[in-house]
């Protein structure tokens, strides 16, 4: 068991998901069928444990477009980065069941009790309970992911501007504890909303909850990492780029005079970007 100080909520997910997985362990086909990584991961996409609100968003976030661009594979140890509420965990987790490893990075629940988010895993073991383990992830205080030069893949979605908006520094301490976890040639995965090129980005993360691209290759390249690609799988070309996130869909925070517009643009244009570490 990891020495998990007062995080006695996370401590006890980890020993709860790896008891419900034992069950399963003779039989480690899991919840989706086997075959090649684009089957594999369309059909977790297409999972009945998915709900439709989070399925209606794949128009917008092109989950098996970005895992592909990525490089994932069945048999990979990824560590997800701030899973949130688990849009992308309700993939990850089936996709990797049988053969892979998923540590998920998530920030210590409040309390002594699991969170939102360990309460999700625990309620469906035949999906979440191959996941190896919840580290607490709370930048830059806690960045510990794991044994250096243990993952294969390390993966954020769309959290990148808050690292930020906390400080540079912060956003910085993340590109390092991933670069320090991942073996050699292993791949840092990142989606995030996109600012206009060369806006300040410390302005733009904080108005509007964006980053410019350019800034983050930048922080990046400064951990040592190589870009080895940039796609436009996540582009709109609707957005212009200068709106808070939040006004557009799917929060739509705006006033409702606004709302018929907001939806006409969809979610916010996207960077998809993968880094290496050499």
């Amino acid at each position: 068991m990891a020495n998990c100080g007062k995080f006695v909520g996370g401590c006890m997910l980890v020993a709860t998901l790896a008891f419900a997985g034992a069950g399963f362990a003779a039989e480690r086909s899991g919840p989706i069928a086997q075959g090649d990584t684009a089957t594999m991961l369309k059909e977790a996409v297409a999972g009945s444990w998915r709900s439709p609100a989070n399925k209606a968003r794949d128009q917008y976030r092109h989950p098996v477009e970005t895992l592909e661009f990525f490089g994932i594979k069945p048999d990979m140890t990824v560590v997800e980065l701030a899973p949130g509420g688990g849009w992308y965990t309700e993939i990850l987790a089936p996709f990797l069941y049988a053969h892979g490893s998923l540590v998920e990075a998530s920030s210590p629940p409040r309390g002594n009790g699991p969170g939102k988010f360990e309460q999700k895993l625990k309620a469906d073991p035949k999906v979440y309970g191959r996941i190896a383990k919840i580290v607490p992830f709370s930048p830059p205080q806690q960045v510990n992911l794991g044994p250096d030069g243990s993952a294969d893949m390390v993966l954020t979605f769309r959290n990148t501007h808050d690292w930020l908006n906390e400080s540079p520094a912060t956003l910085d301490a993340v590109f390092e504890a991933a670069f320090k976890v991942l073996k050699p040639g292993g791949v840092f995965g990142v989606t995030d909303h996109r600012a206009r090129p060369f806006a300040d980005a410390l302005q733009s993360s904080k108005a509007l909850h964006r980053i410019p691209e350019d800034y983050m290759i930048e922080a990046g390249l400064r951990a040592g990492f190589r870009l080895a690609g940039a796609s436009e799988i996540n582009r709109n070309p609707n957005d212009p780029e200068d709106i808070n996130i939040h006004r557009l869909p799917p929060d739509l925070s705006g006033p409702e005079s606004e709302h018929a517009k907001m939806k006409a643009i969809g979610e916010s244009d996207r960077m998809t970007l993968k880094f290496v570490k050499p």
